[in-house]
């Protein structure tokens, strides 16, 4: 099993925007990345769909995306292992 250290795990802050029209990075709200979802906020579909979103603009697998706070928020923390804070802002800002 690969390990890998917990120095290279980035988290950032978004701000989920359930049942949009599309699935996009809509720039900032406040300290957050805004990110429009198509998914409704019920039974973990919008968690699941912004992991899938954020996994496929970085180019990892989603097993390696986790939602750490607000799972039942619209904000909440991303963590994405294998990255550095550094690499996933070139990608998603």
């Amino acid at each position: 099993m690969d390990h890998i250290p917990h120095s290279s795990h980035a988290r950032i802050n978004v701000y989920v925007q359930p049942r949009a029209s599309k699935n996009e990075i809509a720039g900032m709200h406040g300290d957050a990345l805004k990110i429009r979802l198509t998914a409704p906020p019920v039974d973990n579909a919008a968690n699941a769909a912004l992991v899938e979103f954020i996994a496929g603009k970085v180019g990892v697998p989603k097993g390696r995306v986790r939602v750490v706070a607000g799972a039942t928020a619209r904000r909440k923390v991303v963590e994405i292992a294998g990255m550095t804070l550094d690499a996933v802002n070139a990608v998603l800002r």
